[in-house]
């Protein structure tokens, strides 16, 4: 495998370790927090409504917005390490 083969797939690994994790985040708030633990979390009240009712209809799209901003953070960082930046 040349070296620039290598600095590509070093590049990606990262790419898609990066899209796990976020990923995974964006799963245990949508998920987790809005169906599965959503009747320990209605016991907490966020402006008179349950917390659990909050992450399944606000917290997952706000948690995924915030998630695309680090996401592009992330990747700028990355093609800038890799030479991959304009």
């Amino acid at each position: 495998m040349s070296e620039k083969q290598k600095h590509a797939t070093a590049y990606w690994k990262q790419n898609l370790k990066y899209l796990v994790i976020l990923l995974s985040i964006w799963f245990a708030v949508s998920y987790g927090a809005g169906i599965f633990f959503k009747d320990a979390l209605n016991a907490i009240k966020i402006g008179g409504f349950p917390l659990g009712f909050w992450f399944a209809q606000q917290g997952s799209i706000y948690v995924f917005v915030i998630l695309i901003f680090v996401y592009v953070r992330l990747m700028n960082k990355l093609d800038k390490k890799f030479g991959f930046n304009e």
